[in-house]
C-alpha cells in the first residue's frame, strides 16, 4: 500500500508543478501583452491616430492571438481537454488491451 500512496503524492506534485506552470504562464502573457499594447497605443496616439484608431489596429491584438493559441493549447494539456479522445479513451483503451491480453492467455491454458 506504501507504493500506491507514494505513486499518488508523485502524481499530485506533478500536477501541481503543472498547474503552477500553466498559472506563471497566464500571468507573464496578461502582463508582457497589457505592456506591449499600451506602448503600441501610445506611440500610433503620438503619431496622430486617434485612441479609437490606435487601439482597434490589428498590431495591438496579434501579439495576444497568437500567443493566446499556444497558451490555449497549454491550458488543454494541462487541464487534460482532448476533444480528440474524450475524458475516459484513455482508461477505456488500457482496459480493453488487458481484457484482450488475458483472453489470450486462457486461450494456450
Amino acid at each position: 500500500m506504501e507504493n500506491k500512496d507514494l505513486i499518488k503524492k508523485e502524481r499530485a506534485l506533478q500536477r501541481i508543478k503543472e498547474l503552477k506552470e500553466f498559472y506563471i504562464h497566464l500571468t507573464v502573457y496578461i502582463a508582457i501583452n497589457s505592456f506591449i499594447s499600451v506602448n503600441k497605443v501610445i506611440r500610433n496616439m503620438n503619431n496622430g491616430e486617434t485612441f479609437e484608431e490606435a487601439f482597434l489596429d490589428f498590431g495591438t491584438f496579434a501579439i495576444w492571438i497568437f500567443w493566446g493559441i499556444g497558451l490555449a493549447f497549454h491550458a488543454m494539456k494541462v487541464f487534460s481537454f482532448n476533444p480528440f479522445f474524450g475524458k475516459d479513451w484513455e482508461e477505456r483503451q488500457i482496459k480493453k488491451y488487458m481484457e484482450k491480453e488475458e483472453n489470450e492467455s486462457k486461450k494456450y491454458l
